[in-house]
């Protein structure tokens, strides 16, 4: 240690202690040099080459000063020629010499002198080594022109009058022109217009070559007609316009020759420059210009910046954004780095578009596109993702930097961002809003699991739409489908509101019955003035306040809906007085007369598990009275409201498990998931396991050292199981997962989850896709690399396709890419009834409705979606800020305290006594406080069927016992399957080869062997394809050692038909298998203090019929 401090260099004499007493005199015995940079331009020459060339705000005085000596000088020619008079002379001599007073003759010398020295110090400062270069330039050529002649007079006075072309010094000007205006654009640090410079230099250009002709005529002509400047400047014109009057002309023919000289430079020159000029205009037109910063300071207008824009997302865009009455007034500008597509191009030149889009083609990374489109005046700015990329990360990675740039220029624009993968969601967080596809994706093919047709449900609210769809239709579902369709969520003060302005100091389910009694409004949310949540039901205990800002579905906003007087009401609806009440309803909107309702407490309460059902009241009058329901109270009474207690389940066999739950090794518990996916994912209060299972376990298809188990079938799963059938498991599953595991779901109603990365047949059966409740169809990503971009869906649609031809009781649910793929869903070629909903579609599209496709029928019973669907949310989240928030919470992605979610509640028969949705709807809210927010009704319904799909089963023809009746069969069947078996013509071929084969082998002599074979034969002939399907899975099943049990291959869906009813009005009567959409209230808001042991099966929340349902 001693040698290695002894080689340390001492410190330098500058730190020294020494130094810093006496200052710097230890600097006079340092060997260093002080080194001064940039020596260079130091130099006289670099001074001067900094302030005439290289400074911008210099270098335009000096440009401007040119400029302006140019026009001196042109200004000075002409007051020469106003004062010259040419009659004094005679001959040539006029065109040679000149009247020139002292005093102009003076300034022009000045004028002359000092060009020149100009010209000449920047001919020397921008030599660069080639002086030749420098002297053969037009511009210093004509200065020699028109300056050195005057310099010689100032030495040869005889020379004064002496004629100098000094009107050339226009092509001077316009030079100096074109250089101030780069410098000005360079100066002011703005992107330089080519569109502009070009129209500048054309106009300079024809003004320089009229000017050059006036004068040259006007002098050249003074040895003939002696004309005078207007005359010339006439002649000029009409020459020029192609007119030529002919009464004045040139008389000499130098003056002739020159007209033709200009005529043939003209006819050089202008072409050029018209070109030019037209293909700068073309260019522009890709480009779209710039949106213009007058325009942006006084009309409002908004920027869509996307990757590439196509027909499909433009229009989507535009009819949601200027479906809005207050939007009418705005603009669009689109920035894309695209150019133009050909459909866009003509969409956009309708007059309807074409004075409100405005097309940009340019780059948001770029600040001067940014500013051609005038984001820091714009109101917001909408960035969306491509979801046609083969990559998603990738486009992920390019909305970000869009966001990024947006936000850095910007930082006051709001921002609308589109994101596809939820791992990147964080790093747009500072935008105003942002709606997550895949987070949306899997949480609503989540819910539709559990509370069907969820998808269409959200899809449904989210559009704007007047509910005049469907109304000229001859059937029924349709128009009231159609007209329920137009209700959405809109917000108002509950002290402004006419609808629940009367129920301040109420609970809220009081609020959201009676209003719903009265104005048909459904409530489903409010928030605090002073809070940012919004809570969806957030129960009877909650008490409205005047400040409230309340949410409810409706057809229209109170502020464009009209109220008739009572007055009027009495006179309209005579039959008003038999019913009583403070309301005052007409006939249609009264529920029940409260003055004639029992109040019976006793059956308000939660019940036992082991009760299915809200068993009909007890009627202790007259055998024909209406059962009662109870009031719905102002303030919730904690003595008769008893709500679910959700943090211990339900079920009585949460404290003692079942037998077969402690062999299964089940055991749940309530928490939060331990680890998050992704950052930015909301935390939700799950069902969790006490152990974490081991990865070995979680192979269905292969048993481990823990379980034996190769198939669902062995699982022996009390639930039917939801079959996932994806290409890659990404991050986005989690969402998936969640709503499914969510703590207010009921335990013994927990299905489980099987997630399928390869979807052959024999996977399929091995993951109990026989006995599934939901398969889930989401493998589309490897076909996002098709050149169509409506082929972006082909892999999915065909796999869909074929499992529902394998197993047709199967409940499939899947989401594409274009909404326009969704009639190719459960696609039958020639069923009429499919026929006549494409029809009713393109109706309504030239109606030019913006839900054309809500009427097929995959998509009105909620079996496809398309999340294109939900771009119309972030477009709405310009005018209703609160609806990404309302859809997150309705889809389980976000929980706020005291606010409810969504589920499900099945009709049976034993709830038809309530009749109408009124009734329900005042049952609910007394009761467990549920709002209902709209009916998902399936009905019976004869489609059409089509040839292919006749078929008659072995066993009904062997078991047939009329002769006569077997004869008819056969006769309508060949009809009906003529085009199957002509499809296949080997397979008839073979079934006729094998029959003669043996009708040869058989005696003839045997007439019941001839019977069997030709009733052999027929069955063969008569097998369809449904058989051939059923027949490869059973093979299949029993090769692989299933039980083929649960395999019903005829069972099919294809005659009903199923669609949604937003908030229907109170009087539509209830039927049977209807399905209730309830948001119910935040159970963990209600746990009382102490224990209880109070069980409700009105609290389970349900899903389809397939698993255990609660009902009313």
């Amino acid at each position: 240690m001693v040698d290695l401090e002894s080689e340390v260099p001492p410190l330098p004499p500058r730190y020294r202690f020494r130094d810093l007493l006496l200052g710097d005199q230890g600097w006079q015995n340092d060997d260093r040099v002080q080194v001064e940079f940039y020596m260079n331009e130091n130099t006289f020459k670099e001074r001067l080459k900094l302030f005439f060339i290289k400074n911008q705000r210099s270098s335009l005085r000096i440009r401007l000063f040119n400029f302006s000596l140019k026009l001196l000088s042109c200004l000075l020619y002409i007051i020469r020629v106003l004062l010259d008079d040419p009659s004094q002379q005679h001959g040539w001599s006029p065109i040679i010499w000149v009247n020139r007073s002292l005093p102009l003759w003076g300034l022009q010398v000045s004028v002359a002198l000092i060009s020149l020295l100009e010209t000449t110090l920047l001919s020397y400062l921008s030599y660069k080594g080639n002086i030749w270069e420098q002297v053969v330039r037009i511009p210093f050529l004509l200065e020699i022109i028109n300056a050195i002649p005057f310099i010689i007079t100032i030495f040869w006075p005889a020379l004064r009058n002496l004629f100098i072309p000094v009107f050339l010094n226009c092509w001077l000007a316009k030079h100096a022109l074109e250089n101030m205006i780069n410098d000005l654009h360079r100066a002011i640090q703005r992107t330089q217009s080519a569109m502009f410079n070009q129209v500048l230099i054309l106009i300079s250009t024809l003004l320089c070559l009229i000017f050059t002709c006036i004068c040259g005529i006007q002098h050249l002509e003074r040895a003939g007609n002696k004309l005078t400047l207007f005359d010339s400047l006439y002649f000029c014109i009409v020459t020029f316009s192609t007119v030529g009057f002919g009464d004045v002309t040139p008389k000499i023919w130098p003056s002739k020759l020159l007209v033709v000289i200009m005529i043939c430079v003209a006819l050089v020159v202008l072409p050029i420059q018209f070109e030019q000029l037209a293909y700068l205009w073309m260019e522009r037109q890709k480009s779209g210009g710039n949106y213009s910063r007058h325009r942006a300071q006084t009309e409002k207008h908004v920027v869509l910046c996307v990757s590439s824009l196509k027909i499909d997302l433009l229009m989507d865009f535009l009819n949601e954004f200027y479906a809005h009455p207050r939007l009418q007034d705005y603009y669009v500008v689109i920035l894309c780095p695209t150019e133009m597509d050909a459909q866009v191009r003509r969409v956009l030149q309708i007059p309807m578009w074409s004075q409100r889009v405005i097309y940009l083609q340019g780059s948001a990374l770029k600040d001067q596109d940014l500013l051609r489109a005038k984001m820091d005046d714009a109101e917001a700015c909408f960035i969306l993702s491509s979801r046609c990329e083969v990559d998603r990360t990738a486009a992920d990675h390019q909305t970000i930097l869009r966001a990024w740039a947006v936000k850095d220029f910007a930082p006051n624009c709001p921002l609308y961002v589109q994101i596809l993968k939820p791992e990147n969601k964080f790093h747009i967080k500072f935008a105003d809003h942002v709606v997550c596809e895949e987070e949306f994706k899997y949480a609503m093919l989540a819910l539709n699991c559990i509370c069907p047709a969820t998808s269409t449900l959200i899809t449904l609210l989210v559009h704007t739409s007047r509910g005049q769809e469907g109304q000229q239709s001859p059937e029924q579902w349709q128009k009231m489908y159609g007209r329920c369709s137009g209700n959405e969520v809109y917000h108002i003060i509950l002290e402004e509101s006419v609808f629940f302005a009367e129920y301040e100091g109420k609970s809220f389910t009081y609020a959201s019955f009676h209003a719903h009694k009265r104005f048909g409004v459904c409530l489903i949310g409010v928030r605090r003035e002073d809070n940012k949540n919004i809570l969806l039901n957030p129960g009877p205990r909650y008490i409205m306040s005047s400040s409230d800002i309340c949410f409810y579905i409706n057809i229209t906003k109170e502020e464009n809906s009209a109220f008739k007087k009572q007055e009027q009401l009495r006179r309209n609806h005579t039959s008003r007085s038999f019913y009583h009440g403070p309301s005052r309803l007409p006939v249609h909107s009264i529920i029940a007369s409260m003055g004639t309702v029992a109040i019976d407490l006793q059956d308000t309460g939660c019940r036992s598990s082991s009760v299915a059902t809200l068993t009909l009241p007890s009627e202790s009058g007259k055998a024909g009275r209406r059962p009662s329901i109870a009031p719905v109270l102002e303030v919730a009474d904690s003595s008769a409201l008893h709500t679910c207690d959700l943090l211990s389940d339900q079920s009585e066999d949460e404290a003692t498990p079942s037998d077969e739950e402690v062999s299964n090794g089940l055991e749940y518990m309530k928490g939060y998931p331990p680890y998050s996916p992704y950052i930015g994912s909301s935390p939700t209060f799950c069902h969790l396991l006490h152990e974490k299972v081991p990865f070995c376990c979680l192979r269905l298809d292969k048993g481990c050292q823990h379980n034996y188990y190769e198939d669902a079938k062995a699982y022996g799963f009390k639930n039917k199981i939801i079959i996932v059938a994806a290409e890659t498991a990404g991050n986005g599953l989690y969402n998936f997962i969640v709503p499914l595991r969510a703590y207010y779901r009921p335990k013994k109603e927990l299905n489980p989850i099987v997630l399928l990365l390869d979807n052959p047949l024999d996977d399929l059966l091995k993951c109990g896709v026989t006995f599934a409740a939901n398969v889930v169809v989401v493998d589309k990503e490897s076909t996002m690399s098709a050149e169509e971009d409506y082929m972006a869906d082909a892999k999915t649609i065909v796999n869909v396709q074929t499992l529902f031809r394998l197993f047709s009781s199967l409940s499939i649910i899947t989401e594409l890419t274009h909404p326009a793929n969704m009639r190719f869903m459960q696609f039958r070629a020639k069923d009429c009834y499919s026929l006549a909903l494409s029809k009713l579609e393109k109706k309504e599209r030239e109606k030019g409705s913006n839900l054309a496709f809500m009427f097929r029928l995959p998509f009105a019973a909620g079996r496809v979606f398309s999340i294109s669907m939900l771009d119309t949310l972030l477009y709405q989240s310009f005018v209703k800020d609160y609806m990404i928030s309302i859809t997150r919470l309705l889809l389980g992605l976000d929980t706020t305290p005291g606010s409810g979610f969504l589920c499900s509640m099945k009709i049976t028969e034993d709830d038809l006594w309530i009749r109408t949705y009124a009734r329900l709807y005042q049952k609910l809210c007394s009761s467990t406080g549920d709002i209902p927010i709209g009916i998902y009704r399936t009905e019976s319904h004869k489609l059409a069927t089509s040839e292919s799909q006749i078929s008659i089963s072995v066993e009904e023809w062997e078991d047939t016992k009329d002769n006569k009746e077997p004869f008819n069969y056969r006769s309508n069947h060949r009809n009906s399957t003529s085009s199957d078996q002509s499809d296949h013509p080997l397979l008839r071929r073979k079934s006729m080869q094998w029959a003669r084969r043996l009708s040869r082998k058989a005696p003839k002599h045997s007439g019941k062997t001839a019977e069997k074979i030709s009733q052999q034969r027929m069955n063969l002939y008569r097998r369809s394809e449904r058989q051939e399907l059923a027949e490869l899975v059973k093979n299949r099943m029993k090769h692989l050692g299933l039980s083929t049990a649960g395999y019903d291959e005829m069972n099919d869906h294809q005659n009903t038909l199923s669609y949604i009813l937003i908030n229907p009005s109170p009087d539509t009567r209830l039927e049977l298998n209807d399905v209730v959409y309830l948001i119910r209230p935040d159970p963990l808001s209600y746990v009382p203090n102490s224990a209880s042991s109070r069980k409700n099966s009105f609290c389970n929340a349900i899903g389809q019929d397939t698993r255990e349902e609660t009902q009313l």
